[in-house]
């Protein structure tokens, strides 16, 4: 079994600012009720964390998507 199963990483707000996302609370709510965010966990209270495999998978897809997407030329 691998050791991450057994302790996941965790990361926080501040640790998504990190990561370069920058959106507000608001606008990660409304993407995690449309599913185009990964879902939060309630720590306990207002603090809140995200599975880190689960932001990298997301990070990821956004990855592939650039390189399928083709924006205008300026």
């Amino acid at each position: 079994m691998n050791i991450e199963e057994n302790n996941p990483r965790l990361a926080t707000r501040d640790d998504l600012k990190r990561m370069g996302i920058k959106v507000s609370n608001t606008t990660k709510l409304r993407w995690e009720a449309q599913g185009r965010f990964p879902r939060r966990i309630r720590m306990g209270g207002t603090t809140v964390a995200w599975f880190m495999s689960e932001i990298e998978d997301w990070l990821t897809e956004r990855d592939a998507e650039r390189s399928r997407t083709h924006y205008a030329d300026y």
